[in-house]
């Protein structure tokens, strides 16, 4: 059980605010802080100035994470000073850097509570110690732990979930922090994700998003024989559950009984988000990926054999140190043979801490921004191409809510992960529906009901 030993601090009206910069490995992290808050008599504020309890939840992956992160920061510290008895809690990746450890003792003393990945669960402990001692509290972990089991959770939806399903990465890209940052990869124990995701699908959830740095390397080096692809399968068989997805998926890793998982298991979404990061076999062997050019196309000549109308979405690192007009123009070269469905472009940015920081043959920024500026050009296009060939098509979404962009309308995703805008009711909120495609455009459809 969680440490509750609250009884000196009064928690009448008392709320919480987190602010999350990440993945949805963050996001999920962000669902189990609220959930121990709840707790602990917490409630949510969406005004993190009027908060007691203000947490930013950081990532050392996204482009200008620093900055971002520290500009955040630097707006709690009015609060602070019109309101000293706030709680300013900073957690995630950036935590594990021992640099923006210096910094925040350094410049920003007024910060009460430091922690890092590998002790989430011992939040409600430290934030007691804080309150109590009315103290600074930093606590970093070095090394992740045993997996600790039945942490509560705010779920940011009712009908979907995130499902941890490993901890950590053992790849070391030479451009990736991760690993430094997560730990090692550790695996959950099967019967602790199927118990997890039985008792979501109880309380109403359709589909779940399985989470790992690499999901493909589910139970390697593990006390149990099951796979990722058994994962799959065992999940197909939960009755009520009726879509499966994962985040994310390694190449190197992608095997033949997962891919063949997408003709046998009718719950599988027919969508996979594989990041290839590069298109040219010298620069993946320099981001030590450990596939190459051709043996990542193999790959998804083998997913479209066996479901030949797979949404596949990827991740690609523009000006990576010693990319040269060739490299790139490989990387074209393999966007155009794929045709993704969507990609999330990256300029290369240089993460403290990463073998690649000391690479010598950096890419000049102008020449990184042209070459990305071709390629979301490219991107845009085959997207648009794509999504319009899906006019006239009727399909099945899972109603999410009113569009962030209209509210007059609602918004869904298929199951190959397309939002849909479409005219219709509250009441079908998380409900899965079919409707007719009338528009197809370059980020989204538009849809009616039939």
């Amino acid at each position: 059980m969680l440490i509750r030993n609250l009884e000196e601090i009064k928690l009448a009206n008392k709320s919480f605010h987190i602010q999350t910069f990440g993945c949805q490995m963050n996001e999920h992290d962000s669902e189990t802080l609220a959930g121990m808050l709840e707790e602990m008599g917490y409630e949510e504020n969406n005004h993190k100035k009027e908060a007691d309890v203000a947490i930013i939840n950081t990532c050392s992956v996204r482009e200008n994470a620093d900055k971002r992160f520290f500009g955040t920061l630097g707006q709690l510290k009015k609060v602070k000073e019109a309101r000293p008895d706030v709680v300013v809690a900073v957690c995630g990746c950036m935590m594990q850097q021992q640099h923006i450890i210096d910094t925040l003792k350094s410049k920003y003393p007024w910060v009460d509570l430091v922690f890092g990945t590998h002790n989430l669960h011992e939040f409600p402990k430290l934030l007691t110690n804080v309150l109590n001692e009315r103290s600074k509290v930093v606590d970093i972990w070095e090394e992740g732990g045993d997996i600790v089991e039945g942490l509560p959770a705010k779920r940011m939806y009712p009908f979907k979930a995130f499902v941890n399903i490993m901890y950590g990465c053992n790849n070391f890209c030479t451009y990736c922090i991760v690993p430094y940052t997560r730990g090692r990869e550790r695996s959950r124990q099967p019967e602790e994700i199927l118990s997890e995701v039985r008792e979501l699908v109880k309380t109403g959830v359709k589909e779940i998003t399985l989470l790992g740095q690499n999901v493909n390397s589910y139970g390697i080096g593990a006390d149990f024989s099951m796979d990722f692809a058994d994962l799959i399968y065992r999940l197909n068989e939960i009755e009520g559950l009726e879509r499966i997805r994962f985040m994310t998926s390694h190449p190197k890793d992608l095997s033949d009984k997962l891919i063949q998982a997408y003709g046998d298991c009718k719950k599988l979404c027919n969508y996979i988000h594989l990041p290839v990061q590069s298109g040219s076999t010298q620069i993946l062997n320099r981001m030590n990926r450990k596939y190459t050019k051709e043996d990542y196309l193999k790959l998804i000549e083998k997913l479209k054999v066996v479901s030949p109308d797979i949404a596949i979405t990827t991740d690609i690192i523009v000006g990576f140190p010693g990319e040269t007009d060739e490299d790139f123009e490989e990387t074209m070269d393999l966007v155009q043979k794929v045709r993704y469905d969507s990609a999330f472009t990256f300029l290369y940015s240089i993460r403290k801490g990463t073998p690649a920081e000391s690479f010598q043959d950096q890419v000049p920024e102008a020449v990184k921004h042209e070459r990305f500026n071709r390629l979301v050009d490219v991107m845009n296009e085959i997207t648009a191409e794509k999504n319009k060939a899906y006019e006239g098509k009727i399909v099945s979404i899972l109603v999410e809510g009113p569009s962030k962009t209209d509210p007059k309308t609602l918004t869904g995703r298929t199951e190959s992960g397309k939002i849909v805008n479409f005219n219709g009711s509250l009441e079908q909120v998380g409900k899965i529906i079919e409707v007719r495609i009338t528009e197809g455009k370059t980020f989204s459809l538009t849809g009616e009901l039939i």
